[in-house]
């Protein structure tokens, strides 16, 4: 189902931009905005990712997550454990910002790929057009005087 719902103008996000504005219409706009710029949402949400992050460290700094429990040992598990996953998130994210390297050079592969086979068949269509068809016709001179003379 995820291969069907995707920011790109297909029969299914039209289908439910088309639903959307039967609805309710800010549903449709919805829609809209999603088919048009949804490809940025992977950045935004890398990007609020970080934000909660960092607004994260802070307030683990704080007396806020920092509180004890009287337990020892539980509080050194659970401050090993949330370095643990911090870590681990960080390297998920790392691995995630490299595929997406990765599938954008591959797009950028095929688009290159694609552009190359397009300029060649021109190229070859161009060059095996008529001489007729792309000779320009050459201009007559004129052997001086009025041109009423030439006429006659």
């Amino acid at each position: 189902m995820k291969s069907f719902i995707r920011p790109a103008w297909t029969p299914v996000t039209i289908a439910m931009m088309i639903f959307g504005f039967m609805i309710f219409w800010p549903l449709g706009l919805a829609m809209i905005a999603y088919i048009v710029w949804g490809d940025r949402l992977d950045a935004f949400k890398a990007d609020m990712n970080r934000a909660t992050d960092k607004a994260g460290t802070v307030f683990s700094r704080s007396n806020f997550a920092t509180s004890r429990t009287g337990n020892v040992a539980f509080d050194d598990w659970r401050e090993a454990e949330l370095k643990r996953l911090h870590e681990e998130r960080l390297r998920l994210d790392g691995m995630r910002a490299e595929f997406d390297e990765y599938a954008r050079e591959l797009r950028r592969a095929k688009d290159q790929k694609e552009f190359d086979t397009f300029m060649s068949h021109r190229t070859e269509t161009v060059d095996n057009e008529p001489a007729a068809k792309v000779a320009k016709p050459s201009k007559a001179k004129k052997a001086g005087g009025s041109g009423k003379e030439a006429m006659a």
